[in-house]
């Protein structure tokens, strides 16, 4: 698939299925983009669908198998659309291109070659035990325990919307940041990264309650 130039590329682009419930049109609105009027349209389509392919399949799918609905929030930005948030980063609060590739921007690979992909996403299911609560990390540590491929994690406070990540790399850390304070630290910053004495091990105790709340299938 070359550099998409029509609208009937575009159209065929957001028509790829890139797991049982998802579709590449959904992860490519972006308010940046809307607003700056700055297409937000891939310069690599394969790498965009190979690493969505993985982010979706490895990452999304599980969760939302067990947790229910996903919701996207943000996911793809192009080159263009990345450098115009951190340019306006006060405002958007986007890291710089080089930050973000293999990261929000899927169609280049990171500075060790190695491909990825990142979405914003909502659990909906989540909502009301984080409304009643402020407790984000029942979600983060769930995941941890039970979602293999997940690379990083990153929450913020509305919805306890978060970013998460899917990175070819085999050695890639696991990672959970958050600009939520954690409420039983009073702390935000890092819930957990290699080398931290919380990082192994079952989490189970953080997320009992909530898991107990999810409707039944």
């Amino acid at each position: 698939m070359r550099k998409l130039q029509t609208v009937k590329a575009l159209e065929e682009l957001g028509r790829v299925q890139l797991s049982k419930s998802f579709f590449m049109r959904e992860f490519l609105y972006s308010e940046i983009s809307q607003i700056e009027g700055i297409p937000n349209i891939p310069d690599n389509p394969e790498l965009v669908i190979a690493a969505g392919k993985n982010l979706c399949e490895k990452v999304l799918e599980p969760i939302q198998d067990i947790l229910g609905r996903i919701s996207i929030r943000s996911a793809y930005r192009s080159c263009s659309v990345n450098a115009k948030g951190a340019e306006r980063k006060n405002q958007y609060n986007c890291g710089s291109n080089e930050s973000n590739y293999a990261g929000h921007i899927w169609d280049v690979r990171d500075s060790e070659g190695y491909m990825g992909a990142t979405a914003c996403i909502v659990v909906t299911s989540f909502i009301p035990y984080y409304e009643q609560t402020q407790d984000w990390t029942a979600l983060a540590w769930w995941i941890h325990d039970h979602i293999d491929a997940y690379t990083r994690m990153t929450f913020f406070p509305k919805y306890a919307a978060f970013n998460i990540s899917w990175r070819e790399n085999p050695d890639a850390s696991k990672v959970i940041y958050s600009y939520v304070k954690n409420p039983h630290t009073g702390k935000s910053g890092y819930l957990t990264k290699r080398g931290m004495d919380n990082y192994s091990g079952c989490h189970e105790q953080f997320y009992r309650t909530f898991i107990k709340q999810l409707p039944s299938k």
